[in-house]
C-alpha cells in the first residue's frame, strides 16, 4: 500500500515573509495563490526578475528596513515608520541620519551589547561548573 501525499503548501503572506519580501509589491499571481515547499525552494535557488528586483529596489517589509538601518522593529515605529520603504529611501534616511534613528542606533548598539555580556557570562559560568 503506497500512500500518495500532497505536496505542503503556505499562504502568499508566509512565502513573502520567507523570502524577505513586501507581498502587496508582488505579482498578482504569487499574492493569489498558495506556494508549495518546492516553488518555495525554486524561488529561493533561482529567483526570477521579479524577485530579484524587489530584494534590490524594494519595497522593503519591515524587518528588511529595520535591519538596513540598524535598528529593531519596535525602533521603526518609534521612529515613525510604518510603512515599507524603498531602497532609495532607506538611502535617504541613513544620509539625512535624524536624531530618533541615531537613538535608536545606539540603542540597538547597548542591547547586542548586553547579550553578548551575557553570552559571555552564561559561558563563564557552565565552564566554572565543568571544572567542578
Amino acid at each position: 500500500m503506497t500512500s500518495h501525499r500532497t505536496p505542503q503548501t503556505m499562504k502568499p503572506a508566509t512565502a513573502a515573509k520567507k523570502l524577505g519580501i513586501y507581498l502587496e509589491a508582488a505579482p498578482a499571481e504569487f499574492q493569489e495563490g498558495s506556494v508549495s515547499r518546492d516553488e518555495l525552494n525554486a524561488l529561493q535557488t533561482d529567483p526570477p526578475e521579479w524577485l530579484r528586483e524587489l530584494r534590490r529596489n524594494g519595497p522593503h517589509p519591515r524587518p528588511v528596513v529595520a535591519a538596513r538601518l540598524g535598528v529593531s522593529i519596535s525602533g521603526l515605529a518609534r521612529g515613525g515608520v510604518t510603512e515599507a520603504l524603498t531602497t532609495d529611501q532607506i538611502e535617504a534616511l541613513k544620509a539625512e541620519n535624524p536624531e530618533w534613528l541615531q537613538k535608536e542606533r545606539a540603542t540597538q548598539a547597548e542591547v547586542r551589547k548586553e547579550a553578548v555580556r551575557i553570552k559571555e557570562k552564561r559561558a563563564a559560568g557552565q565552564d566554572a561548573a565543568a571544572a567542578s
